[in-house]
């Protein structure tokens, strides 16, 4: 099957962007948006000025509320805030046909059951083929051209009409059949992008910057693995391409809750300052829950988890970080 129709639920940076690469590659997009005022300041301004000024929309992109629109569409594609996933695709289910492939772009792990975005979707909308886009994809750049890369992974959907709907001259797509491994890459690295912030606050600087980022990424691929991973994936663009984005760039809303918290800013306050959902916050209390049922040890997500939720000072943090005993070191 090939795709010429699909629908984006979720008008965020991140889900217009996506919508707009699907567009952009000729396909009839529908941007769902959570009210018929949304729908139609984008459908008047032909931008999102709340999420992406500035971004001209392609003709083949139209944007609405009404659910009726999701019934003839054969990709559909979720980029809602990964804690409001299960909320958002309740009121849906009815609308998505039975053969539609379902894409997951939201990078998390629901707090309240582990669940990895995927497997919301599956309980939501059984017998349906599921995807997930992950990788290196900070929307203010795909969404103005700028060359870039994406990486999707199924177990069950058709992994070459995927590509084709999102690969374009600007952004090239890789496949993978490793769900587990790109949806968790996508969704860890988010904690590891706010502490990539925290570091900068400090001036610790660049070599204090590399060891942590390094060791986080030994973090994220032992709880990957112990989930059912490939470790290799974390060598990837879902996983370290992701990271280094993410812990690096001033666009990444996970690096800025980062530089904030590092600065004093408490956790509510800092997520008010920013505006939009900052994943990372809520992945944190998700991950280390996995990492007890697992088994696993996470250090660096257990003191920055101090940090945001249990009143633990930053610099009381970083020292308990240097007081752990020395020990060999391992990736994984």
């Amino acid at each position: 099957m090939t795709f010429r129709t699909a629908a984006v639920i979720g008008s965020t940076a991140w889900g217009t962007t996506l919508a707009l690469l699907l567009a952009r590659n000729g396909l009839e997009v529908t941007l769902f948006t959570r009210t018929p005022q949304e729908a139609a300041e984008i459908e008047t301004t032909r931008q999102n000025t709340r999420r992406l000024p500035g971004i001209e929309l392609p003709e083949l992109l139209h944007a609405t509320s009404d659910a009726a629109a999701l019934e003839a569409t054969g990709l559909v594609v979720i980029g809602t805030p990964a804690q409001t996933v299960a909320a958002n695709l309740e009121p849906l289910v009815a609308h998505i046909a039975s053969d539609a492939t379902v894409l997951s772009a939201s990078k998390g792990i629901e707090i309240s059951t582990g669940r990895r975005m995927s497997e919301v979707i599956y309980d939501a909308l059984p017998g349906r083929p599921v995807a997930a886009l992950s990788g290196p994809n900070l929307s203010r750049e795909v969404s103005a051209g700028l060359p870039g890369t994406t990486v999707i992974a199924s177990a069950d959907a058709s992994l070459d009409d995927l590509s084709a709907a999102f690969h374009g001259p600007t952004f090239r797509v890789y496949t993978t059949e490793d769900i587990v491994g790109v949806e968790l890459g996508g969704a860890l690295k988010n904690i590891f992008a706010i502490v990539g912030g925290m570091v900068d606050a400090f001036g610790y600087g660049d070599n204090a910057k590399g060891a942590i980022l390094t060791r986080g990424l030994a973090e994220m691929t032992r709880l990957g693995v112990a989930a059912g991973a490939d470790p290799l994936t974390f060598q990837g663009l879902a996983g370290v391409g992701d990271l280094m984005a993410s812990a690096y760039s001033k666009l990444s809303r996970n690096h800025r809750l980062g530089e904030l918290l590092g600065r004093g800013t408490s956790l509510a306050d800092a997520v008010a300052e920013i505006g939009e959902a900052v994943e990372g916050a809520a992945t944190t209390t998700a991950a280390l829950g996995l990492a007890a049922r697992y088994g696993v040890e996470m250090p660096i997500t257990q003191g920055l988890h101090a940090i945001m939720h249990e009143g633990q000072s930053p610099e009381d943090a970083v020292r308990a970080l240097l007081q752990r005993e020395p020990r060999p070191e391992r990736l994984s």
